[in-house]
């Protein structure tokens, strides 16, 4: 069994990330001549995923997501098995179209709601088709 990282598959079993661990956090300040060294690898699928199995990377296209965080180019870590709620950054499917979006869940309805004020909120008409694809964990992009 695998998991989908973009056109590839992957084995659950494979470790993606496996990379060199500071033993001590790194000041943003003045640095620290005592803290130039790294002990042992640490498994970012350990800290970055809860499970495997649902767990997927998709990557962002566009910029309506902005003030979250998420900038095009970013890739987004999504938990399928994740229930989403109000507030959730969420992959959403309405009617047959991808999108990026915060869910906001009102008295008067479901909003999907843009992070950048040049993008409108959609406003999900009562009978359209709605699928909350999954929620988004973490965000990773380039410095």
């Amino acid at each position: 069994m695998g998991i989908v990282i973009g056109p590839r598959v992957i084995d659950a079993g494979t470790s993606l990330l496996s990379v060199l661990i500071s033993p001590v956090p790194v000041a943003a300040g003045y640095p620290s001549p005592a803290q130039d060294y790294f002990d042992g690898r640490i498994d970012l699928n350990e800290h970055l995923i809860k499970d495997i199995t649902s767990t997927y990377i998709v990557r962002v296209s566009g910029d309506s997501m902005e003030g979250a965080g998420i900038s095009d180019g970013d890739e987004l870590i999504v938990n399928r098995a994740l229930r989403p709620k109000d507030g959730s950054v969420v992959i959403a499917v309405l009617d047959g179209e991808l999108t990026i979006k915060r869910l906001r869940i009102t008295a008067s309805g479901v909003l999907l709601q843009a992070d950048n004020p040049r993008y409108p909120d959609l406003r999900v008409p009562a009978l359209s088709d709605l699928v909350i694809w999954g929620v988004a964990t973490r965000c990773l992009h380039r410095v």
